[in-house]
């Protein structure tokens, strides 16, 4: 790290990571045209929304009046885990928009304009600076300026409508996806004093839209055979990402020396397969139905004689302490079946128990707060 004179700031060594900036569209034009304290109310709400839905996984590092910084260190970044935080965060923005205009009865302007808001992301890959300035820290460095300088472009003008996430090329070959397979589009843009940059575009609104229209594949509490609640002492999207991300599966579950995941476009999701190494054994997973952070549904082939598929939704639901992630297991229908499943529960329970506690270490060790002691329950 490089020195500093008394009252100037310090900047560490540069460092790689994603880079990442949400902008709620219109802000402008929303408070010039309301009611300035009610404006300001419903956008410090929705604001509130974004930051949660965006860190964790990724790292808050200042508001900026209508915009959201945000970062997450790292020479590779995990493709479905930015791209699920981007359409959480978009999708919960949208919710929380609803919500607001359905729940009030006010006629004022500040909330009849509230449906044309909208959210964009610019999303970038590059070096920066971490600078220490009256006690706080402030990224730096070109790519931190190519990043901010990128929310002025005609994307908007280019698919019809202010809800989008622009991806960099440097961010998406961080990834290693194909954006064509995950259905983007081409954008070249001129950003001042930087020249031009290439990257590709996501449609948040089709995103949306998609949303709303998917089926549902859930396991309900009613249809279980086996209910398992445990604690895990971390945010919802990072409990999620270890418990969801082949690389980290096997360091927290004993029974797993790797898991080999195919996905039809690079990114984890609702048709995903995995194939888990259980020494000479491998049990076959499909992704049914894909929910971040909120649950997700697989149907587990065992190998185990006799065991047809079963399925399982795992829900994860915030709590002071960090998370609270319920397993509702499902096997195949006939009473021949529920019994060999009771008998291959009975057996995998010891392993089931050490896996959680396992990940409860591992998870507190990560967030940097002490392991929960409170043992999972179920039936």
């Amino acid at each position: 790290m490089t020195s500093a004179r008394p009252g100037h700031a310090a900047v560490r060594q540069t460092e790689a990571g994603c880079l990442a900036v949400a902008d709620i569209s219109g802000y402008t034009l929303y408070l010039a045209g309301a009611e300035l304290d009610h404006a300001q109310d419903v956008l410090e709400d929705l604001t509130d929304t974004v930051v949660s839905a965006l860190s964790p996984p990724m790292k808050l590092s200042k508001l900026e009046g209508d915009a959201v910084f945000v970062y997450m260190p790292g020479n590779r970044v995990d493709a479905s885990m930015l791209l699920d935080t981007l359409d959480a965060a978009y999708f919960a923005f949208r919710r929380r928009q609803d919500a607001i205009d359905r729940a009030t009865q006010c006629d004022c302007k500040a909330c009849v304009l509230i449906p044309r808001l909208d959210l964009k992301f610019v999303a970038h890959h590059g070096r920066f600076g971490r600078q220490h300035v009256a006690g706080g820290e402030d990224l730096s460095g070109s790519d931190v300026i190519l990043v901010h300088r990128l929310l002025k472009n005609n994307v908007a003008e280019e698919i019809g409508h202010a809800g989008y996430a622009l991806y960099t090329d440097a961010v998406v070959a961080a990834m290693g996806v194909d954006p064509e397979a995950l259905r983007m589009r081409r954008h070249g843009q001129e950003v001042q004093d930087l020249g031009p940059v290439e990257g590709w575009i996501q449609d948040l609104h089709e995103r949306w839209s998609e949303e709303r229209e998917r089926r549902r594949v859930k396991v309900s509490r009613d249809e279980a055979a086996k209910v398992a609640t445990y604690d895990l002492p971390a945010p919802r999207a990072m409990a999620w990402s270890y418990m969801t991300e082949p690389g980290m599966r096997a360091a927290w579950d004993p029974g797993i020396k790797r898991v080999d995941e195919v996905t039809a476009d690079g990114r984890r999701g609702t048709g995903t397969r995995n194939h888990c190494i259980h020494g000479k054994d491998v049990v076959l997973e499909e992704v049914l139905d894909w929910r971040p952070f909120d649950y997700y549904t697989t149907e587990v082939q065992s190998p185990m004689p006799l065991l047809k598929p079963i399925r399982i939704t795992f829900e994860f639901d915030e709590t002071p302490g960090g998370t609270r992630v319920t397993e509702y297991w499902r096997p195949h229908a006939g009473f021949g079946q529920r019994l060999v499943f009771g008998m291959a529960m009975r057996m995998l329970e010891g392993r089931f128990k050490e896996s959680q506690e396992s990940l409860r270490s591992i998870l507190a060790a990560a967030a940097g707060a002490p392991p929960a002691d409170e043992s999972p329950t179920g039936r």
